[in-house]
């Protein structure tokens, strides 16, 4: 085999994080770098704006990657961390190269919430206003450090199940300071709702600046104020039907849904928010009825459920630059298409395009995806649910596990060569011949073949896999559904489960992943079969997104050591606040964000039923030394 071609890398500066704690000490931590050297020594240094920087250790910090400033701080402190050796100044090309302590434990990012508005057509207005949701990160100008694009949601967004006028979506980009960079404004010819936008943010063309990539139509109004198309259309369906408003939840109304006019793919600058480019966006709506289920899932329909529900991604199809991949459908027909943003054109790359339900590869799609390079030739596949589109485009397999709510893949089993892929599975009897399909399974993500199999003719919902056992090597396994318990990696039944079945993030000092349920972090307390709360947001006026999925708004390990931050948005919507770690740790690992996967897992988050990113390897109890 060739050797593996070499991925475009991210920029990234040491990223310190400097946390103010109750007893007046700080607590310091800052990233690992794939480029530093191995057993590499930091030093880190105080400075109160006068004098010398005072250097806090005696020795070069060898194990982990955080230090106790035991003396504290006083309101003109700063920190900053540099390789044992170097110059004891900040690093000057690095943005985040100096930090000043959190003063509340966390970061507060002011936000400037959209103006409440209204939408009406005869008998019906529908008053708005606007909810933070979900959230991305990139470096956007190139400084070697995150910013922020944050999705406005309105409050009379709709499931592609309901019928319904909604107010426009719109993006926002900040500087953690809070500075905001600009504004785009998708317009009333793109319906809000968690099937609609799906917005990748990611360093697309090399250039070092992240851009901004989703789908558009006539009317959007990038960052610089300028519009998309032909702002005057508005190809909404107005007509309300002849019994009234009252039954604009009606499974066939199309009041309030858009199912004319121009879809289009639009590359925005992530710094400035204009528009780059739009091409018509791949595949067009085309024949409704032709996106439904086979035979099943609903049926067909003619009101745009089905062909309305997208999904994206960012992939490194030939294992050096990366692609957006934008999707549309699974319970049927399902089509993706991917995408090269080079030299400031868009070029499609490929179209993958199941056409009909007589296709194996019909009705196996997710209400997400994941990203992985599944057979280990160094260029990405997706992971589209219960099947795998190649990095050419072509299908790879099809395991007729059919639709699911959520999916994880990573090395859930170190003991076996490759990736493994768990999800929940709605078969039940929605489907004619799939009645006695699982409701949960494992399969290797190389092959498809299924691993086990659990829950046969049930509708799960949802479905987590973490490390949160030691005594059992690998990820651990559990769904909604309380009576399969918590499994092994090998489906062995461990005993109960923990009832939080939603994200997971590497929290405290061990190895071990915390979950992250709503604005909770919890422990698994394995010896005792329940969960413990290390962390309350409510407590700090946090709140979830996304109404029962409970989300946050992103997790990711956006700063300081390999542990992940959890982005939350106030209550009242004035600011995200993000939290990170002050558990001292001494396990040393490089970023989590210079893990292909990893990266790509945080790049999609934002899609369908938000789902937490994992690593390309198995990062748990017992991990190999890496």
């Amino acid at each position: 085999m060739p050797p593996a071609p070499q991925a475009q890398p991210e920029r990234l500066g040491r990223g310190i994080v400097a946390i103010a704690q109750p007893d007046g000490k700080v607590f310091i931590s800052w990233r690992l770098l794939a480029s530093d050297a191995p057993g590499v020594g930091f030093n880190v240094y105080r400075t109160n704006g006068a004098g010398a920087p005072i250097k806090l250790n005696d020795q070069p910090l060898t194990a982990g990657t955080n230090f106790l400033d035991i003396a504290g701080k006083t309101s003109s402190s700063k920190y900053f961390v540099r390789v044992a050796g170097a110059a004891a100044t900040p690093d000057a090309s690095d943005a985040s190269a100096l930090a000043t302590a959190w003063s509340e434990g966390f970061l507060r990012v002011p936000l400037q919430p959209p103006p409440e508005g209204t939408v009406s057509s005869g008998p019906e207005t529908s008053a708005y206003t606007y909810t933070a949701n979900d959230a991305s990160a990139a470096d956007l100008d190139g400084d070697g450090q995150y910013e922020i694009v944050l999705k406005w949601e309105p409050t009379n967004a709709h499931d592609n199940s309901q019928g319904g006028l909604t107010g426009p979506v719109i993006l926002d980009a900040y500087k953690l300071d809070g500075t905001r960079l600009w504004r785009i404004n998708l317009g009333r010819n793109i319906r809000a709702g968690a099937h609609y936008t799906q917005f990748m943010v990611y360093d697309l063309d090399g250039d070092g600046k992240a851009e901004v990539a989703c789908k558009t139509a006539d009317g959007t109004v990038d960052g610089m104020g300028k519009a998309v198309g032909d702002a005057t259309k508005d190809y909404r369906s107005l007509t309300v039907p002849s019994d009234g408003p009252s039954v604009l939840t009606a499974r066939d109304a199309k009041y309030g849904r858009i199912l004319a006019g121009p879809e289009y793919f639009t590359v925005f600058n992530g710094l400035t928010g204009a528009a780059l480019a739009s091409t018509p966006y791949l595949p067009a709506r085309g024949d409704l009825s032709g996106w439904g289920g086979l035979g099943g899932n609903g049926g067909n329909d003619r009101y745009g459920n089905r062909a309305d529900r997208f999904l994206a991604a960012v992939a490194y199809l030939d294992g050096s630059r990366p692609s957006v991949v934008m999707c549309r459908g699974y319970y049927g027909r399902t089509v993706l298409a991917a995408w090269d943003w080079r030299g400031g054109q868009l070029k499609s790359r490929w179209v993958f395009d199941s056409k009909d339900g007589k296709n194996p590869f019909s009705g196996m799609g997710n209400h997400g995806l994941s990203v992985n390079d599944v057979d280990g030739d160094g260029k990405d596949e997706i992971v589209y649910g219960s099947m795998v589109v190649d990095d050419n485009g072509t299908g790879l397999y099809s395991t007729g596990l059919r639709h699911g709510d959520a999916l994880h893949v990573s090395d859930l089993d170190p003991s076996t060569p490759g990736l493994e892929a768990w999800g929940v599975h709605e078969n039940e009897e929605k489907v004619p011949g799939y009645e006695n399909g699982p409701g949960a399974a494992m399969y290797d993500a190389r092959t498809g073949k299924t691993l086990f199999a659990r829950l046969p003719g049930q509708d799960v919902g949802r479905g987590m896999a973490a490390d949160i056992d030691p005594r059992y090597p690998g990820a651990e396994v559990w769904v909604s559904n309380p009576e399969l318990g918590l499994l092994t990696c090998k489906g062995e039944r461990i005993g109960p489960s923990p009832r939080s079945v939603n994200f997971g993030l590497w929290w405290d000092g061990d190895l071990l992943r915390e979950l992250l349920n709503d604005t909770r972090v919890e422990k698994w307390d394995y010896q005792a079969g329940q969960l413990n709360k290390p962390l309350e947001g409510k407590a700090f006026g946090a709140a979830s997104c996304n109404g029962s999925k409970a989300t946050p708004c992103l997790s990711a390990d956006l700063l300081g050591d390999w542990r992940e931050e959890v982005v939350w948005r106030t209550a009242n919507n004035s600011a995200l606040l993000i939290f990170s770690s002050t558990i001292p740790t001494t396990h040393r690992l490089t970023t989590l964000m210079q893990d292909r996967a990893y990266r790509l897992g945080v790049a999609r988050e934002n899609v369908g039923y938000n789902q937490p990113p994992h690593p390309g390897f198995f990062l748990g109890e017992g991990m190999k030394a890496l």
